[in-house]
């Protein structure tokens, strides 16, 4: 359970760290005449690691096994075994984060492991501030998040 001067510190964390936003409006920006090789080659030069292969490179790094991993963020083997052999598969966020959780990474790699799969932490979302407090303060257990994302009225993480 978390003490109360963790739930203090996690109230300041959220009110120092929350960034409002203002959004200019602009006009998009329309592509014409975009060459299709050029494109190929564009794909190829800035694609990055699939969200598969950057979770299964922590995992390695880790020496972890893949149980240890997915009890640990309270997913099934089944979800854990789609993320592993669909290439192509993306989670959604909560499930990326619990497995950053369980993997105990740090925020650089947490950040990196949310880029594969198309996701980010923002300062201007209460539920990323949370997040972002307990990778700081590295605590990594499921339910100790869960609870103070519950603690602001928050949707936990996996259940």
């Amino acid at each position: 359970m978390l003490e109360k001067k963790i739930l203090r510190e996690l109230l300041e964390y959220i009110e120092l760290n929350t960034v409002v936003l203002d959004f200019l409006s602009s006009e998009p920006i329309i592509i014409e005449d975009v060459k299709h090789n050029a494109l190929e080659e564009f794909i190829t030069i800035h694609r990055e690691p699939s969200f598969a292969q950057v979770l299964f490179s922590f995992v390695d790094k880790k020496g972890c096994n893949d149980s240890d991993i997915y009890k640990k963020a309270g997913i099934d083997r089944r979800h854990f075994s789609k993320i592993r052999s669909k290439s192509d598969y993306r989670p959604g966020k909560p499930t990326v984060i619990a497995l950053a959780l369980a993997l105990e990474l740090n925020e650089e790699e947490t950040d990196q492991l949310l880029g594969s799969a198309g996701f980010s932490l923002s300062n201007s979302d209460t539920f990323d501030l949370v997040i972002l407090f307990c990778l700081e303060k590295r605590i990594y257990e499921l339910d100790e998040v869960n609870q103070a994302l519950e603690y602001l009225h928050l949707k936990p993480l996996i259940k």
